[in-house]
């Protein structure tokens, strides 16, 4: 995983009540859960005492509370309470388990991979998307590294093959381009496939004119995608690492052309249905690749219309530290 980047890894309505919550993400085993004042709150899900799971006990005051023998650890990690010791009694030190920084905002939950710190970066959720839309989305779990389901949607060759009835109607198998483009660690490609008359060659990204009227796309490092399909409606997903061979895709159907209560909420709902639909007709494929992973570099023969996906690769491998 890359270091000091904010990574989505949970839907907020996840976290019910004051009920502890036990996810394994970026390979962890983690539990979260809210304290009295609604603050978010994550640490290492295993008691350092004999290793039982934290997730599976309770939430007391600002507390999670071990099952086993009801070890209490707060937000640092830190143990606070020992009952068999009394409740008199000063903790050593040396219980705690480590503590991660987490925050709720746009209705998912953030995990920053990094040093527990007060000096983290904003999240780098899509400004375009942070207030007037309303949004309805499902999650599933793919059986693959996080890199495969991502670059799956940075992919713009595959279209009328994999989708051939949905979003890749009209055999536009020829592929111009693409042009991408990096703002900070947010990337921008545009997509102009048209069909093949057997004669036209692809374009470069250098001679396509006027690139930026173009339907485009945006992927947002670490694990953010959207699709722009135009001012009103977007379509988002967040890609949350669950270990080397599992990511929990969470999909969202993000639109304002519908305010009606009522009728927002049925539009959202029924999103669902062929969003679905269309992410189903490449996981059938994706599950099929070796490996279930990517790397910067891996044996692959890859084409000019691949841009997105090497330019993402690179950039993966840069914020890794890896040549």
């Amino acid at each position: 995983m890359i270091k000091n980047q904010w990574y989505g890894i949970l839907d907020a309505k996840e976290i019910k009540g004051n009920n502890p919550i036990g996810v394994t993400r970026l390979g962890m085993k983690l539990v979260l859960w809210r304290s009295e004042d609604r603050g978010l709150h994550c640490i290492y899900d295993k008691c350092c005492h004999r290793g039982a799971s934290l997730s599976a006990g309770e939430v007391l005051h600002d507390t999670v509370r071990c099952p086993f023998h009801g070890f209490a650890y707060d937000a640092s990690g830190k143990v606070v309470l020992i009952p068999a010791n009394g409740s008199a009694a000063p903790v050593p030190e040396r219980y705690h388990v480590q503590a991660f920084k987490v925050i709720e905002q746009y209705d998912f939950i953030w995990l920053w991979n990094g040093d527990f710190t007060d000096d983290a970066p904003e999240i780098p959720f899509f400004p375009y998307l942070r207030q007037g839309f309303s949004y309805g989305g499902f999650a599933e779990t793919w059986p693959v590294h996080y890199t495969r389901a991502i670059e799956n949607q940075l992919d713009v060759v595959h279209l009328p093959f994999v989708h051939t009835n949905s979003i890749g109607r009209g055999n536009k198998t020829l592929v111009n381009g693409p042009v991408v483009l990096w703002e900070d660690n947010c990337m921008t490609f545009y997509v102009d496939n048209v069909t093949d008359d057997g004669v036209t060659r692809p374009l470069q990204a250098s001679e396509i004119e006027n690139y930026e009227l173009l339907f485009h796309l945006q992927f947002q490092m670490p694990n953010l995608w959207q699709n722009i399909i135009s001012d009103k409606i977007r379509i988002v997903a967040v890609f949350a690492p669950v270990d080397d061979s599992h990511t929990r895709i969470y999909l969202r159907f993000y639109q304002k052309f519908m305010n009606v209560p009522g009728l927002k909420q049925m539009v959202n709902y029924f999103s669902n249905f062929s969003n679905k639909y269309i992410l189903h007709q490449d996981r059938r494929v994706v599950l099929t690749q070796l490996p279930i992973r990517t790397e910067l570099k891996m044996g692959e023969n890859l084409i000019q219309g691949d841009a997105p996906i090497i330019e993402y690769r690179k950039r993966r491998a840069q914020l890794k530290g890896e040549e």
